[in-house]
Formats: structure tokens, sequence, C-alpha cells
């Protein structure tokens, strides 16, 4: 299924991604440091939705309270509360 969310905090405005048998897939960020967030889209692809949001929630960007990695950790959160 397919998502877009709302970033709040960092350069990216927007995050989409499509969640397919609980797999992370197809991730794009809307702005936001490119190589970071290519970076960040190749190494979490295919992996569970679990697994990104243990190993990306609560990194932050330098003073930010958030990042982008954050920030698509927060969006798999809230695509887990819908269902």
């Amino acid at each position: 299924m397919d998502y877009s969310y709302k970033t709040r905090g960092t350069c990216s405005r927007e995050i989409h991604f499509d969640v397919v048998d609980g797999k992370v897939h197809n991730i794009h960020f809307v702005d936001g440091c490119n190589g970071n967030t290519q970076g960040v889209a190749a190494l979490a692809e295919g992996m569970d939705v679990d697994e990104v949001i243990a190993r990306l929630k609560g990194i932050r960007c330098g003073f930010r309270p958030t990042s982008c990695p954050d920030q698509l950790a927060r969006a798999l959160e809230q695509v887990k509360a819908r269902e």
C-alpha cells in the first residue's frame, strides 16, 4: 500500500513509501539532504517495518529533536497504528 507522510522539523517536506507484507519499499524523501535521504532509503529498502522503526527512531539531526530517518520511523509507526 502506498503511503505519504508530511514531515515536521526537517529539511525534507514529505516521505512517500510502500508497505507490502510488513516490509518497506520504494522510499522517497521530498527535499532534504539528497545523499543522506537516498542512503536511508536504500538501506531501509525491503526491511521489516519494526526493524526500521527500532533502528531509526530517535536519531537527531544536529540540535534538532528529529531527523529524516526519525521521521521515517514516525511515519511507519503511524502506519502500524492504523492496522
